[in-house]
């Protein structure tokens, strides 16, 4: 019994020093990453939960308070809520911790790069208080999450410019003839997909017979602002390139798809309703696939001074430290930890909370978690227009990006 109990001490005391030795390993590496991975947990556990929670759900009084009890969809919905509320919670206490850090000798950097153990704590305990919470809180949350949601989506239409543009410069960059066709056929590609794609839209969102006026208003504006991204861009005064013109507008056409997938299940225009569970997984996969790309991206272009997280500053430093007299070592300490840092932290934090409710979104199908009788309440057409307004947003940004350098000269952009 004895060498049993020792054996498990020891057990225990190998498994600590190992997570201990994980999470400082972290901090060695990359912070930026092992927040990503922190927030791919996230939606993970809000997965599982979403379909194993809710039997015990329905035996908590402070949830299940209703004459009648709702439905099963009802309880998973509210089980994902809760812990992108708790996520949410979590980076945006980060954020506002990090607001004003401009130089790693601020106290604050250590926080942001250290401390993986006791934030790996804090992030666990806020997610399971997220269920004793009262369902008037979480129904608060669901509502500002759609708002939250859009400027997520925004925030993916800059860090898509941001890619494409950087792509075009790279392969222009090669001055080889090799890099000059595969921009082409690459850009054919995706407008062979972009009007392969509307044909498609056509015939699943205007049945013959229905008066289909207002999906057809969305294919057909898709459609003429792939036109004018391919005319502005080859313009002699612009000088562009084609490529980032055919990726926009894939991704616009991508977007409209997404808004009119969206409708009612029951609106007669909506010719996927037959395939509503396929269509509903299809979309939530790559809604979350490209959610998860986006947090990674932008994660790992924080460091560079170009992009809308970094301010303009000099590069961390990195390596070992020379050797040199000990008034000297300190001398040059200090001033490696007076650098300013290399990108905003607090905007950083921010952009995983509106992540967070993205993602609490997508897995909701945008649905509302609480009502007067504990039924889900379809909000289809919010849904619809998120989707229209971003891509509608897409076009605007791009092409600002566009004609921005020609209006102010003097400006770098």
């Amino acid at each position: 019994m004895w060498a049993a109990s020792c054996l498990a001490s020891c057990c225990a005391a190998c498994a600590c020093d190992a997570c201990r030795s994980a999470v400082s390993g972290i901090s060695r590496r990359s912070a930026r990453i092992a927040y990503c991975g922190l927030f791919a947990l996230s939606l993970i556990v809000s997965w599982i939960l979403r379909e194993v929670a809710a039997p015990l759900m329905e035996k908590l009084p402070w949830i299940n308070h209703f004459h009648k009890t709702p439905s099963r969809e009802w309880f998973e919905t509210d089980a994902v809520l809760r812990v992108s509320l708790g996520n949410f919670l979590f980076f945006t206490i980060l954020s506002i911790l990090m607001v004003g850090v401009k130089n790693q000798k601020d106290p604050r950097d250590s926080l942001h790069h250290g401390g993986w153990m006791m934030k790996i704590i804090c992030w666990c305990l806020l997610v399971i208080f997220m269920f004793f919470l009262p369902n008037e809180i979480v129904s608060f949350y669901e509502s500002i999450s759609k708002f939250g949601s859009g400027l997520f989506l925004l925030v993916q239409v800059v860090l898509l410019l941001d890619f494409v543009h950087r792509w075009n410069e790279t392969w222009v960059g090669y001055d080889e003839q090799f890099w000059y066709v595969a921009l082409l056929v690459v850009s054919l590609v995706c407008y062979v997909l972009t009007f392969g794609f509307s044909g498609l839209l056509f015939h699943w969102f205007t049945p013959s017979g229905q008066d289909c006026g207002l999906n057809t208003f969305f294919i057909v504006m898709t459609l003429i602002l792939a036109f004018i991204f391919a005319v502005v861009a080859l313009h002699p005064a612009v000088g562009g390139s084609v490529l980032p013109a055919s990726v926009i507008s894939l991704y616009c056409m991508y977007l409209c798809y997404s808004g009119l997938s969206s409708e009612p299940r029951d609106y007669e225009c909506n010719g996927l309703h037959r395939h509503s569970k396929a269509v509903s997984t299809g979309s939530l996969t790559l809604g979350l696939i490209t959610t998860v790309l986006s947090v990674v991206y932008s994660a790992v272009r924080a460091g560079s001074s170009t992009t809308l997280l970094s301010p303009p500053s000099s590069p961390r430093a990195g390596g070992g430290k020379p050797l040199l007299p000990m008034d000297k070592a300190d001398e040059v300490e200090e001033k490696e930890k007076a650098k300013p840092v290399t990108y905003s932290y607090a905007f950083f934090h921010i952009i995983f909370s509106l992540a967070s409710m993205y993602s609490a979104m997508l897995l909701t199908g945008w649905s509302t978690s609480v009502g007067e009788s504990g039924k889900l309440v379809d909000v289809g057409w919010p849904s619809v227009w998120v989707r229209i307004l971003t891509g509608w947003a897409t076009a605007a940004l791009y092409m600002w990006s566009l004609v921005a350098p020609i209006l102010f000269p003097d400006r770098e952009f």
